[in-house]
């Protein structure tokens, strides 16, 4: 009876050490460029908002980095790519309101 179960440990160990072997680091490429393209343009939206005179190019970027940065955190893989997330929608959502409050989409 113990040899049953090591004979069972060594077959499980087995193929657990051969599935290890085969498998291959995923690519989040489409995660990873939407992450860093939510934290630049929430980044912008918050400098350009932040500035009285560039308020409509501010509001614009936080109204589109908002909703990108949102989705990417939807489909986002990784926690390196949730805190970018994260980070960008805080600054896009801060940008907005730093431009609407300077002006908003008033030319």
């Amino acid at each position: 009876m113990p040899q049953e179960a090591a004979g069972a440990k060594r077959q499980t160990a087995g193929t657990q050490s051969a599935a290890a072997a085969r498998t291959e680091p995923e690519s989040h490429r489409l995660q990873a460029v939407l992450s860093v393209a939510a934290v630049t343009i929430g980044l912008a939206a918050l400098v350009l908002g932040w500035i009285p005179a560039t308020h409509f190019p501010g509001a614009l970027a936080g109204v589109i980095g908002l909703p990108l940065a949102l989705y990417s955190q939807m489909i986002s893989a990784t926690t390196n790519e949730r805190w970018l997330n994260v980070i960008g929608m805080v600054a896009s959502f801060m940008g907005t309101a730093f431009a609407l409050s300077n002006g908003g989409f008033s030319l």
